[in-house]
């Protein structure tokens, strides 16, 4: 990997991160610490990430918590495995029973959009296979911050107080969210930056998935109480949804872009939006980053991916065609030629916001993991299982009611699934884990972060620090404050709708770690949220 890594092209106060025998890279410093103790302890890299999500439940429940879905490529011993552990709908729900109760579109909120959840059974599923270290060993600092507390840091208290200020306004007087600000808030206000939470039947929850290797969350207690707080509250939840339920191991799939191979995990993940881009992207020998010419290409190329990924990505097994197939060369190659010098408007939907959170370790043996969890849309449902700390994603919010669409709700079935980790191969050596979180700017952020790596050298701080682009709808793409001002003004003149945002929120937070060829480590760390890496 060709890279300066004093290069500093961008307003950065950061430098990459230099290491040898371990490191650990997510958006919040107590979850990267987490992950540097076990690493100490002895653990390798699949310890080290299980630690770092189970804090970050912990830590940053205002993207994440033990209701999330969670999905994992892991580089062990010079081998690259996938792990899909997304839940799927209820047995009981039906797109019927979602009209019937007056709904036109699946909810935001409440019982109807919950999922089966994966990330528990995510953590117990690489223990297994991969884990150096007991579980419960590994989840113990995770315990420890929900015991003791932690303070809030700055974004994260930013994301707290508006997600307390909107349920206020949503949950006023629905007594299925009691709990909700029984947990999250001090009497209905708002937890501030610099303030200490505490979270104790977190702390229980994480303590009985520990003892039984998850069993507790899925057949036990847990689970019980889920089913009958779903069950008086209008939920479809069985006892058999959760008992059911079982992570995928998956084969990770790629694209040779300009060199390298970039990985995702199979859908019914989006990893294969970004991989249809690069497809699309590697047809064009990009020399400049800052340049109209490339920005347009990169433009038209995410739209395309986009209104192919949206149409046909669901559930693998309520696919109408082999996503292999939206891969193939001469696909891309096609797809490429449908680009002309002025912009177009194909016909896509309009994207929803979300809350994701996304981590990366690495140990002095070699073993790389690229993971990411999420409850969806910041706390997700607004429900959380009483007694027990367990915020529940939102996810099945993205099943259509439309009963010709290919996502549409059905029992059993996964939805389209935003979160995705990414990996980089060259040669069968690993380069390194990376990703970009925040909903359906993911695969954008992983295309953006990738070529500013691979083709315009920048080392892994920069390619994350570089100004973003992302695209909405229709011609419309919404670009940071520090994005080339000349640039933008010409791609308007090609027909795009550039809009300027005064805020760098919406454009994703993304971490990265590179190997080099004689074993050191480098490491990147999101500029735009509370995030640090750890290592040693």
């Amino acid at each position: 990997m060709n890279f300066d890594p004093l290069y500093q092209p961008y307003a950065s106060n950061r430098y990459p991160i230099i290491a040898n025998n371990g490191m650990v890279a997510t958006g919040s410093a107590q979850a990267s610490a987490a992950g540097l103790e076990i690493l100490r302890r002895g653990g390798n890299a699949v310890d080290a990430a299980i630690a770092t999500a189970a804090a970050l439940t912990v830590v940053e429940p205002t993207a994440n918590g033990l209701g999330s879905d969670a999905f994992a490529i892991v580089w062990m011993k010079d081998k690259l495995y996938g792990l899909n552990s997304s839940g799927y709908a209820p047995a009981d729900i039906s797109r019927e029973k979602v009209l019937a109760k007056g709904h036109e579109q699946m909810p935001t909120f409440g019982w109807t959009p919950v999922t089966v959840p994966g990330a528990p059974m995510a953590w117990a599923e690489l223990s297994k296979r991969f884990g150096k270290l007991p579980l419960i060993e590994v989840l113990q600092p995770a315990i420890r911050y929900a015991e003791e507390g932690y303070p809030l840091s700055p974004m994260l208290a930013k994301m707290w107080e508006r997600a307390s200020e909107r349920f206020a306004k949503e949950f006023a007087g629905k007594h299925e969210f009691d709990e909700w600000f029984k947990v999250f808030t001090k009497q209905g206000e708002s937890y501030h930056c610099g303030e200490i939470v505490k979270l104790p039947d977190h702390a229980k929850t994480l303590r009985l998935i520990g003892e039984t290797n998850a069993k507790a969350f899925y057949e036990g207690e847990i689970a019980q109480q889920l089913v009958k707080q779903s069950k008086r509250d209008g939920g479809y939840f069985s006892l058999d949804d959760l008992k059911d339920y079982k992570a995928s191991w998956v084969e990770p799939i790629r694209v040779n872009y300009h060199g390298y191979d970039v990985w995702e995990i199979p859908p019914n993940g989006q990893g294969i939006v970004a991989l249809m881009a690069l497809n699309i992207l590697k047809e064009f020998d990009f020399k400049e980053k800052d340049c109209t010419d490339t920005y347009h290409k990169q433009f038209e190329a995410i739209k395309m991916a986009f209104a192919d990924g949206m149409h046909y990505v669901t559930d693998p097994d309520c696919m109408a065609i082999d996503y292999h197939d939206l891969l193939k060369p001469e696909y891309g190659k096609a797809r490429a030629a449908e680009i002309g010098k002025i912009a177009k408007e194909p016909k896509i939907a309009e994207p929803p916001k979300s809350g994701t959170v996304y981590l990366c370790t690495a140990d002095g043996e070699g073993n790389m993991v690229s993971y990411i969890q999420s409850n969806y849309m910041g706390f997700g449902s607004g429900i959380v299982v009483e007694g027990y700390g367990i915020t529940l994603q939102n996810r099945g919010h993205d099943f259509s009611l439309d009963e010709n669409h290919y996502n549409v709700l059905k029992p059993r079935k996964r939805t389209y699934h935003t979160i995705i980790p990414g990996f980089i191969t060259k040669d069968d050596k690993a380069v390194g884990p990376f990703g970009v979180m925040g909903g359906y700017m993911q695969p954008q952020g992983h295309v953006q972060v990738a070529m500013n790596l691979i083709d315009f050298h920048l080392n892994p701080q920069m390619a994350l620090d570089a100004p973003r682009w992302q695209w909405v709808k229709g011609k419309k793409f919404t670009i940071e404050p520090e994005f080339p001002n000349a640039v933008a003004l010409q791609l308007q003149s090609l027909g795009h709708e550039i809009v300027p945002e005064l805020s760098r929120v919406s454009f994703g937070r993304g971490q990265m770690i590179v190997r080099l060829e004689n074993g050191v480590l480098v490491g990147g760390t999101e500029s735009r949220t509370d995030s640090n890496i750890a290592c040693y």
